[in-house]
This record gives structure tokens, sequence and C-alpha cells, in this order.
């Protein structure tokens, strides 16, 4: 039997750091250069990536020596309901007893440049050419040679005598 999720209680003031609602949250909407600050980007341009997915952050922070767990959750800034745009993380920033998981993070703002300046290093990254985007191709139609229809007007009634 799988063990069982951490049961998920409200937020109060007396809770440890450690436990995973005290984690940081990360959407991939904080560091999408595509993003206006109105859409939810939190830091400069300069400094995001395009289109970031949930699985590239996962992917950094993987490698990195953080705690973190990948939720299926909506950002409620992002307009579109489609499951690419997808997916939260969260990060144990803290210790239970308020010292800090790793030195060199110790903000979230800190997290989220990490995270950002290594996403671009990815494998996955690397392998797609530039100006890649998700285009679906639109079925070609072939030309009618004139047996099955096609040549238009009325159909059904003919003339009445």
């Amino acid at each position: 039997m799988a063990a069982s999720p951490p049961i998920r209680t409200n937020w109060h003031p007396n809770m440890k750091h450690s436990e995973v609602e005290r984690w940081i949250c990360i959407y991939p909407a904080y560091i999408n250069s595509k993003k206006t600050r109105q859409e939810g980007r939190r830091l400069p341009k300069e400094n995001c990536v395009e289109n970031p997915t949930y699985i590239e952050i996962r992917d950094v922070l993987s490698v990195s020596n953080l705690h973190f767990a990948v939720e299926n959750k909506q950002y409620s800034r992002e307009r579109s309901r489609e499951l690419q745009f997808r997916g939260r993380i969260r990060v144990q920033l803290r210790n239970a007893d308020g010292t800090l998981c790793n030195g060199e993070f110790a903000t979230r703002e800190s997290i989220m440049h990490h995270v950002a300046s290594r996403i671009p290093q990815l494998k996955t990254r690397q392998n797609k050419p530039s100006g890649e985007t998700f285009h679906q191709q639109q079925p070609q139609q072939q030309p009618s040679t004139g047996a099955g229809g096609g040549g238009g007007g009325k159909k059904g009634k003919g003339k009445r005598r």
C-alpha cells in the first residue's frame, strides 16, 4: 500500500516551517517573460524565461539541495485553462526550527532567480529550435477529381411536374 499524502490543515502562526503549508509557492507565471506584472510575473523580464513549465521548474529544483512538492493547481491570474499552464511547486525554505534549509537561498526571489537562470540550460531547452511554438498542422484538402459530387447547385428536389 502506498504512503498517504500528508494531511492538509488550515494555516495558523504556530505551524512549523517544515509543514507543507508553510512552504513557498512558485507558479510558472512568476518567471514567464511573456507575462506582464499584472498577469503575475514577479521578476524583471531580463531575468525571466519564455513560457516555463512546472516540469522544468521541478527538474531544476531536483538537482538543487531543496525539498519541494508538485501540486496540480491553477494560477488564479492565468486565463488559459489548458493543462500546459497548470502546476504549482511548493519549496521548503526553512527547517522546523526556522533556520534556512540552504544558505544560498534566503528568499523566494533568490529561488526564482536560480530557477529562471537554470531553465535555459536544460537539455530539453537546448534541443528546441528558437522559434518553436505549439502549432497544430492543418489538414490539407485534396483536389477533387470530378467523381463524387462537389459540383455545387441544388440537390435533392429535382423538377416538379
